[in-house]
């Protein structure tokens, strides 16, 4: 079995870590360089960062702040945040970033995911999926703009679109679930990973141990993603590894 991989997730603002809850209530957390420093130092196998206010007027400053995380760390980390073209990627992977992450882009226009993986390698591509469950029909449904617009688009039938053009990594984010640390989107994991033989990294829940221990047994994911438990401190990475090798999951 490969082992399975914990990913803090830093939310960038204006050069700051913030974290909300459901993708709104948005409070700063702390300085991300010191941040990334810590999770490493921890056992943190990957990071992500995520401008999550991006624009191109800021890419510069955002790609600044990325050569100073690569500075600092030894462990792959993951940028995303308003790339919406190849130019974007290509500043951020030359800054140091070891993959980059894309989201409303790649919705708006899917060929951008077929441009970047021949432009760089599925490896460096990761498409993230913000999704809603349907109250009513119970469908998963893709939203774009930072969950502010719901397109209909059917999750799982778009995931496997996106491996078909070559993405390397799927990192699915639950909206229903997201800041609200109640466990991951487990039903919706499992049969996304059934689906797709590309990795898949879970994120929205995260609460407890036992949460990370689920996502990786139930939800089959292949990586779990989470900020304000780890931000917080109300779970240390090197306990929940601990942990999960205690109820035989291969952590690394």
């Amino acid at each position: 079995m490969l082992s399975k991989r914990i990913i803090p997730c830093l939310d960038i603002k204006d050069g700051k870590t913030v974290k909300g809850i459901n993708f709104v209530n948005i409070k700063e957390v702390g300085d991300p360089v010191e941040l990334a420093s810590w999770y490493a130092s921890q056992g943190a196998d990957e990071l992500v960062f995520l401008d999550i206010t991006a624009s191109h007027e800021r890419r510069k400053t955002f790609a600044q702040l990325v050569e100073r995380i690569a500075c600092e760390i030894n462990i792959p980390f993951t940028v995303g945040g308003g790339i919406s073209e190849i130019a974007d990627a290509g500043l951020l992977l030359n800054a140091g970033a070891d993959k980059i992450s894309i989201n409303s882009s790649a919705v708006k226009s899917p060929k951008l995911i077929n441009d970047m993986s021949q432009g760089f390698g599925s490896q460096f591509v990761v498409v993230a999926i913000d999704a809603i469950q349907n109250t009513v029909s119970k469908k998963w449904e893709v939203t774009i703009n930072g969950g502010r617009i719901n397109t209909g688009i059917d999750l799982f039938e778009w995931a496997k679109e996106v491996q078909e053009r070559g993405a390397g990594e799927i990192l699915f984010t639950s909206m229903n679930h997201d800041g609200v640390k109640q466990g991951f989107a487990n039903e919706a994991l499992a049969l996304l990973s059934s689906l797709v033989s590309i990795p898949v990294i879970a994120s929205g829940g995260a609460g407890s141990m036992a949460d990370f221990k689920d996502v990786f047994t139930i939800g089959k994911a292949d990586a779990a993603l989470a900020a304000s438990v780890f931000h917080y401190r109300e779970i240390m990475i090197p306990q929940l590894k601990e942990y999960l090798r205690s109820n035989e999951i291969a952590v690394r």
